[in-house]
């Protein structure tokens, strides 16, 4: 029995290697999914601004006699954003920086819109402009909590394919990047109220 225990202890160790080396593959896999599903929340999160923001265009149109370079910039902006896709299992900082890049435009020209809207006292008071305005407010706070927990679900799949030794098996498994601020983000906003008009 005694020469037969090295060979036990080695094949023990074999079993409970192989049986962890699956736990680790199988945990990467998990939280691999959970960044490609947070990431599908963001995506699906942004095509609703965009419908929104087609019904939005499509109203101030019929509602006002409207600057035409204005809605340009949204119409422009909108299909600028939605032909900038990511692939969620190989996400860059350079990807998310155009992607952000992109919907900055979007935000920049829908905010102008809303802001020349103030001079169409009609519109303002028009019922669907003002459902669409606030189903945009709305949609900004979803994007807002999808980019959150897109990060925390790259947090926690960078943590688990990083650290070692889990490292080491996982080397075919690359960093993630976060979503940052859009560059400029921490200025304060200047608001002006013009009270002449």
């Amino acid at each position: 029995m005694k020469k037969f225990l090295p060979w036990l202890i080695i094949g023990g160790v074999i079993i409970i290697g192989i049986f962890w080396y699956i736990g680790v593959k199988n945990g990467a896999v998990t939280v691999n999914e959970q960044v490609k599903k947070s990431w599908g929340n963001v995506e699906t999160s942004y095509q609703r601004r965009n419908d929104l923001i087609g019904n939005l265009v499509k109203t101030v149109k019929g509602a006002a006699d409207f600057e035409k370079s204005t809605l340009e910039a949204v119409v422009n902006a909108r299909a600028k954003a939605t032909s900038t896709t990511i692939d969620p299992s190989n996400i860059t900082p350079e990807q998310l920086k155009a992607f952000n890049d992109a919907q900055s435009g979007v935000s920049s020209a829908l905010s102008r819109l809303l802001v020349t809207v103030e001079s169409y006292p009609d519109l303002k008071a028009n019922q669907n402009f003002l459902k669409l305005q606030d189903e945009l407010a709305s949609t900004e706070n979803q994007i807002l909590t999808a980019r959150t927990r897109f990060n925390e679900a790259v947090e926690e799949y960078n943590n688990y394919v990083l650290k070692m030794p889990r490292s080491l098996v996982l080397s075919d498994y690359k960093e993630k990047a976060y979503f940052d601020a859009v560059a400029g983000a921490e200025k304060p906003v200047e608001v002006e109220f013009d009270f002449d008009k």
